[in-house]
């Protein structure tokens, strides 16, 4: 507690020189220092949004929140955006909510990064009737609309003082459909980009031609960049550094995803071995051991390719990480996670806090099923309390961080 107080103190004494320098405005004292120290968040992927979510989330000594809309029913068939097939500008009536959201946020002192599900010629796949949608990546004209859409929400947003980032977009996959694995060693991206450089997938061009259109309204939001690969941190390897110099990189951590995921926890439904963290547990078609040091082995070559671009700690964040609350052995895997990142010394935002539709990533549950019941009274159309069990393992992985640090 006493570091987060430090934290805080650090932050506003720096917006007090900078107050007294003419050359430096105070919204970009504010949003660029409050990356200068390791921050600590969560995930708010709501279809619903709630000011009772935000009064949570800071109780529970969450410092920012990515926060989505892509879940929210909008005016028209896509939220704030209208139509992402064939982007006008904002709604007006989206935007004023977006805005109350906010609102809350500032209330209870969170900041909020912004992390659209959707753009232009990419609408996320359960917002699209199951159907991958890959048109970003196969014509640049979708570049040009994506970049004014962004310009819009920056020409709208960009005194907000509770806004700290605004995310691209969450979990791009440029790769997909061109013969790149999945999963696998850093190695595999240098010949592809070979190949696709220059193209439409070429993610790292796409994000400099957005964030020029971002500049030329707000010259001092940060912008986070989500790595390809649903956001992979090894698939930042091939890349250059950004043309910008205000900006976050960003990676997701549910490796190995065979025991991160619930299929693991079915698994003993279906008469199968559940995989446990630590143990052996298959990747890329190999089975290996899997604990904290495979962990960093893991995550090391990205950290490589941020040292070798001059890259701070303090510009890189874990965006999102986690694993099905169920799962055996995920208190222990997010343990060691959250110690990786506190001495790396970067900023976290575990995936999720209180999600509404889902519970399998509610921490605050531990490992206890929800019941009949719950499910029962959701059927009916209420909203009923969880059972939440905060004493639980897990989540006092998460809580002891979040309080010390």
């Amino acid at each position: 507690m006493k570091t987060k107080i430090f934290r805080r103190y650090l932050a506003l004494l720096t917006l007090v020189l900078a107050s007294t320098h003419p050359a430096v405005s105070m919204a970009l004292a504010s949003k660029a220092t409050f990356w200068n120290t390791p921050q600590d968040g969560t995930n708010q992927f709501n279809k619903t949004p709630t000011e009772d979510w935000f009064a949570a989330a800071a109780k529970a000594d969450v410092e920012w929140v990515r926060v989505t809309f892509g879940k929210w029913k909008g005016q028209q068939r896509d939220f704030l955006a209208g139509n992402l097939d064939n982007y006008q500008g904002l709604v007006k009536e989206d935007l004023n909510t977006l805005k109350t959201v906010l609102g809350w946020a500032e209330k209870y002192h969170l900041k909020v990064v912004l992390a659209p599900l959707d753009l232009p010629g990419s609408r996320w796949t359960q917002n699209n009737g199951g159907k991958k949608d890959l048109r970003l990546w196969e014509d640049k004209v979708w570049w040009q609309q994506s970049a004014r859409y962004w310009q819009d929400i920056a020409q709208e947003l960009k005194d907000n003082k509770t806004i700290v980032a605004y995310n691209i977009i969450n979990e791009p996959t440029p790769e997909f459909g061109t013969g790149l694995a999945e999963h696998g060693n850093s190695s595999r991206y240098k010949s592809w980009y070979q190949q696709h450089q220059g193209t439409s997938r070429d993610l790292p061009a796409f994000y400099n031609t957005v964030i020029a259109a971002i500049r030329e309204v707000d010259s001092y939001t940060p912008v986070m960049v989500d790595a390809g690969w649903y956001a992979q941190p090894l698939a930042f390897t091939y890349w250059p550094k950004l043309d910008d110099s205000n900006v976050l990189y960003a990676f997701h951590m549910y490796e190995p995803f065979d025991f991160t995921n619930r299929s693991n926890f079915l698994r003993k439904k279906a008469g199968k071995e559940q995989y446990t963290y630590p143990g052996s547990i298959p990747y890329a078609g190999e089975v290996s051991h899997w604990d904290k040091q495979a962990l960093e082995n893991w995550l090391n070559p990205f950290f490589a390719w941020a040292e070798k671009h001059n890259i701070p700690d303090s510009r890189i964040v874990a965006a999102e990480f986690g694993a099905y609350r169920m799962n055996p052995g995920t208190s222990e895997y997010m343990g060691d996670l959250l110690d990786i990142f506190e001495e790396q010394g970067i900023h976290w935002a575990f995936y999720s806090f209180r999600e509404d539709e889902w519970d399998g990533y509610d921490y605050e549950m531990g490992n206890k099923p929800l019941g009949w019941k719950y499910w029962q009274a959701v059927e009916k159309g209420e909203n009923p309390a969880r059972p939440w069990d905060k004493k639980n393992p897990v989540w006092q992985e998460l809580q002891e961080v979040l309080i010390d640090s």
